[in-house]
């Protein structure tokens, strides 16, 4: 006999419990609507935490809210300004393919950047190949960002974009074992064909009368009734739908093992400090904080899925065997460069894997294609020319083609060896545009301007690459002095044979 799975969310008016029934909800989606400050977030967490282990969960998180479930249940945090667009979709593919629930966060973007991002990565979780379709709550807050009821501030193409993406989880995602949790605080900010899709309620707080009508009449309740919905207090909701309750009932939202990553709204006693004296505060020693560089800041404490993480970042994806046809990539953007070919009968050709790793790192977008795809690219020139490559795996070939755009090469004796010295902890994700500054340091070349860090950094966000300067400063592993005039005067201490400091091109 079939036995469904049922998930404790709270306690209705009699004090009974309130339970979800996890299948039907795989098959249903559902609709979470609340003001700010209505317990809209803690529904969600409570939700996450009583199904978690039993289901896959990806979590679309704008505000970085959700990042405390990696602590208590093993959720990968994958955060969205340090990838790519190109890695976001690889990163989303990988996550299908192993059913490993994240939280992808984007507090570190800005607006329509986080609108893309998500996009992005919605789009490729529904694009998985029919294989990976395995059942995935995808929980998705602050949903009126990702599907707007009118065009805002947002260009043409992000709207359209992330109108397809939400329309495609919450219409056609359950084809392919996605489904759709989406939380707003404005029904009336919501695009209708995206909350349309959803048959199960959970209405919270609202005052506004155009929001107030629409979630009533999602719940069937006419205009006296819904007086009801601006008496509800925070924590309360009205739920509706068959993986919920047949009729309207009223649940208070039990309590959760986790919390907010933000401060609680509590008051706290000030300062007793006087007008004058805390005048002295704010001004003293002012010039000389000013002058230092930024404080190194303690590395986090690791987390118990760091090593999920790395898998979804290094493994590549299965090799067919030699006897098996070749069969295109999953991706319909991997480049032909990717795809396997025949192994020809090696020439007589004088070269090395550095000469090798070197020609991928002058081709053409090189520095924007995934480094699974370019170490694909790399193992095939190597078997086409002969050349030794066993020994290289995917993690030493990142920093060799880190290397290789960075412009090491362009070093030569204890000069090298002291730079080399210096990036030997520097991150592979960061270590082509540190390693451009520190070669052009120790050459006393003119600095990267925004667009070279860019390139070598794989994105074309130029906030990404005031961020990255951010994370290289509170490294310690530069030094960054802003100008009035906009202008930025970058240093690398440390690096041999450096000169006066060199300002940005």
């Amino acid at each position: 006999m079939h036995v469904s799975t049922f998930i404790d969310i709270g306690q209705d008016e009699r004090r009974q419990r309130v339970a979800i029934d996890l299948e039907e909800l795989l098959a249903t989606r559902l609709l979470v609507q609340g003001n700010s400050g209505s317990g809209k977030s803690h529904l969600l967490r409570r939700l996450l935490e009583e199904c978690a282990g039993q289901v896959q969960q990806v979590v679309i998180d704008p505000e970085g809210d959700f990042v405390t479930l990696a602590d208590a249940f093993g959720h990968v945090v994958i955060d969205g300004a340090a990838y790519s667009p190109r890695e976001i979709e690889a990163l989303a593919a990988r996550v299908r393919q192993h059913r490993a629930s994240v939280v992808l966060t984007l507090d570190e973007l800005e607006v329509e950047q986080q609108i893309r991002c998500a996009a992005l990565f919605l789009t490729a979780l529904f694009d998985a190949p029919r294989e990976h379709w395995y059942p995935a709550l995808v929980v998705v807050d602050e949903a009126q960002m990702f599907a707007p009821a009118a065009a805002g501030e947002m260009s043409d193409d992000t709207r359209r974009l992330t109108l397809s993406a939400m329309t495609n989880l919450m219409c056609r995602g359950r084809k392919r074992g996605l489904a759709g949790i989406v939380a707003t605080q404005r029904l009336a900010k919501l695009a209708k064909n995206v909350a349309a899709e959803a048959s199960n309620f959970l209405m919270g707080r609202t005052f506004l009368d155009i929001d107030m009508q629409r979630a009533a009449d999602l719940l069937g309740m006419d205009r006296r009734q819904a007086e009801r919905i601006r008496d509800l207090q925070r924590g309360q909701f009205l739920g509706l739908g068959p993986a919920i309750s047949r009729r309207p009932v009223a649940v208070s939202v039990g309590p959760v093992r986790t919390g907010a990553r933000s401060g609680g709204g509590g008051l706290l006693p000030l300062p007793e400090a006087g007008g004058e004296d805390m005048e002295a505060l704010l001004n003293d020693r002012l010039a000389e904080a000013a002058s230092e560089p930024v404080t190194r800041r303690p590395p986090p404490p690791p987390r118990p899925a760091a090593d999920i993480e790395q898998a979804l970042r290094a493994v590549p994806p299965p090799v067919q065997p030699a006897t098996s046809p070749v069969s295109v990539p999953e991706q319909e953007d991997t480049p032909a460069s990717a795809l396997p070919l025949p192994v020809a009968e090696p020439a007589p050709v004088s070269t090395t894997p550095e000469a090798i790793v070197h020609e991928l790192a002058l081709s053409e977008g090189a520095t924007f294609r995934p480094a699974t795809a370019l170490f694909r690219d790399f193992a095939i020139r190597c078997r086409q020319q002969g050349v030794a490559s066993a020994h290289i795996d995917i993690a030493r070939f990142r920093r060799m083609f880190a290397c290789a755009i960075g412009g090491l090469g362009r070093l030569e004796g204890s000069m090298r060896e002291a730079v080399e010295a210096i990036i030997a902890g520097v991150e592979d994700d960061v270590l082509a545009p540190f390693l451009a500054m520190a070669v052009a340091e120790a050459l006393g070349d003119p600095m990267p301007d925004e667009d070279e860090l860019a390139r070598l950094y794989g994105s074309s966000s130029p906030s990404r690459i005031r961020r990255l300067l951010d994370h290289l400063e509170r490294s310690g592993l530069i030094v960054v002095r802003e100008e009035f005039g906009g202008g930025r005067i970058i240093t690398v201490p440390g690096v041999a044979g450096c000169g006066e400091a060199t300002k940005a091109a």
